[in-house]
């Protein structure tokens, strides 16, 4: 019996905002799809778009990247400037034939875990539409 191709996604979530509504849907036993690799950073603003270029490389087929509401930002700016990195890298993802939906952005408060899964559920089902990443997966 053969299994069902699951997709593989890294969500790169800000600690104080979309990294508690993880950990709120998580505590609130919300379902989810068990597809997404968390990894917490200090705020979306310190999210390097060659982190995610990185991450499509070593195989992940999708990526969401998470931070706090606009006005929210622990660190006062940082979401917006996170807003403005991936203004700049959608273009160029496109440009270089990655579908859009393969990487997407979102915010998600501490109190929102309902959409923390919402969220997880619909990038899921949208890379899972895609298919494998294969644009730039590196092959060894």
């Amino acid at each position: 019996m053969m299994s069902e191709w699951q997709p593989k996604i890294l969500a790169i979530l800000c600690n104080w905002c979309s990294y508690a509504g993880a950990d709120l849907a998580g505590v609130s036993r919300m379902q989810y799809p068990p597809n997404i690799r968390v990894v917490r950073v200090p705020c979306s603003g310190r999210v390097d778009p060659l982190f995610i270029m990185k991450s499509l490389q070593a195989g992940f087929d999708g990526v969401l990247v998470s931070g706090c509401h606009p006005g929210d930002c622990h660190y006062i700016s940082g979401n917006y400037v996170a807003r403005r990195k991936f203004a700049v890298l959608k273009p160029l993802l496109e440009f270089i034939g990655i579908e859009p939906n393969r990487v997407q952005f979102s915010w998600i408060s501490a109190g929102e875990g309902e959409r923390f899964a919402t969220v997880v559920t619909k990038i899921t089902e949208d890379v899972r539409k895609l298919g494998p990443s294969t644009r730039l997966v590196k092959k060894l």
